[in-house]
């Protein structure tokens, strides 16, 4: 049996490790990362890089005082990503056979027809709308939903279109069979929720990783759009939060939240505020407020910055959603000035992460300016670190500002050590 050379290291920092190695092209993408016994976790490596590996400098470089080791493990199992492609390839086979069964003519254009990707909830998958579009799908009746549900490997389906405008963000979601609550686990938390009225977004998981890492003992945190509990539950599970309060104003995520809240036996140390979060009346509680919403959380600052505890300050995760201001003049100014080349204007991560900064400065200087209105006193403002979270197009980049804020007589008496967000290098 073939061997597979990994990186081990600790859990807290697999983030980070990971993302460095995908960015350099040394992990093997073919294989599952896997949780090692002892809170450490296997990253794959591909074998011919496996001699381009500096250890030493790799590891000062992300997280010197992370476990850091290369261990070889017998062949791993397959990563998401291709386990989905041998499920499309069973698939078109499974339906090739169904058509040629009924006296029907296998095509590309057929071919071409069928979903590429899906989203898998437990025994459900999620089908987006692109695809079975064509006529010739409609004459094979319920044979076809048996055929494509036994060619994933899935007890139930149902059908994406888009999301509505209902203000919820509800999906609109077509159940191709019955019962539509679905049970979702990561990181070892259960989620679940009827995906015809709530949606989960797998691509945070970065994030809520990294939330889970967090040493929140002892902390009060305010989650002000908690939906079905994507960082309630992080907060509460494994950060170890003395209380979260989780704001939500969708019906159907809050009883989603609150199902989750017991399954996970974290209920005792949260407490729902359905409704508007504008609206809340809670002030002077927070550590740290974790403000989850995009494109932009910006109507949430005020309330968030109320939240935080007036002696102490806290810390603010504002998510945000930034594109390459390309048609702004001065930011392109700015941007461009570090580039390799001045000639060319924008020059890809390097000026993402830029804007990135820039963003992050102005959110800095407008909380600092919210704070002294609501608290009548001047508060610091410090950019603790940027996460890059992920991409939806090139140069269009979901991010999260850590930002710490402490009044000035805190600032004053125990002084305030700035840190860059130097970090954003190792998140690419």
């Amino acid at each position: 049996m073939d061997s597979i050379p990994c990186v081990r290291v600790s859990q807290c920092h697999a983030q980070y490790f990971r993302k460095f190695l995908e960015s350099n092209g040394v992990l093997d993408l073919s294989v599952r990362l896997q949780r090692d016994s002892d809170e450490t976790v296997l990253l794959p490596v591909a074998s011919s890089c496996l001699s381009q590996l500096d250890l030493l400098s790799l590891r000062d470089l992300v997280s010197s005082d992370s476990v850091f080791e290369i261990v070889w493990i017998q062949s791993g199992l397959q990563s998401k990503k291709e386990k989905s492609k041998t499920r499309c390839r069973k698939l078109e086979t499974v339906l090739q056979q169904l058509l040629e069964s009924r006296g029907e003519r296998w095509t590309d254009e057929l071919r071409k027809d069928l979903p590429r990707g899906f989203q898998r909830h437990g025994d459900l998958v999620l089908l987006g709308d692109a695809s079975f579009s064509l006529a010739l799908w409609e004459k094979l009746g319920e044979d076809l939903w048996s055929s494509v549900a036994m060619g994933l490997g899935a007890k139930r389906l149902a059908k994406m279109s888009r999301v509505s405008t209902d203000g919820f963000r509800s999906p609109m979601v077509k159940m191709l069979g019955d019962d539509s609550w679905v049970r979702h686990v990561d990181n070892g938390i259960s989620y679940e929720f009827d995906v015809t009225k709530c949606m989960f977004s797998a691509g945070n998981i970065s994030e809520k990783l990294r939330v889970a890492a967090l040493n929140c003992t002892g902390e009060t945190v305010v989650d002000l759009y908690a939906g079905i509990g994507y960082f309630t539950l992080p907060y509460l599970v494994h950060a170890g939060a003395a209380h979260v309060h989780a704001c939500e104003w969708n019906p159907a995520a809050i009883e989603a939240l609150q199902k989750n809240l017991e399954t996970n036996r974290v209920s005792d140390r949260c407490t729902i505020y359905p409704g508007d979060n504008r609206q809340l009346q809670l002030s002077d509680i927070a550590d740290r407020v974790n403000l989850g919403l995009i494109p932009s959380s910006e109507d949430g600052w005020p309330v968030a910055c109320r939240l935080l505890k007036k002696k102490s300050g806290g810390v603010l995760h504002i998510h945000q959603n930034i594109s390459l201001p390309s048609t702004n003049a001065q930011a392109a100014d700015d941007i461009a000035e570090f580039c390799s080349e001045p000639s060319q204007r924008f020059c890809g991560k390097k000026a993402d992460r830029q804007a990135w900064r820039l963003w992050a400065e102005d959110t800095a200087r407008r909380i600092a300016v919210i704070l002294k209105e609501i608290n009548g006193a001047s508060w610091q403002t410090n950019i603790r670190h940027i996460e890059n979270v992920k991409s939806y197009a090139p140069h269009i980049h979901h991010v999260v500002l850590d930002l710490e804020c402490r009044p000035e007589h805190r600032h004053t008496a125990e002084g305030f050590q700035s840190v860059d967000c130097k970090t954003v290098d190792t998140n690419l």
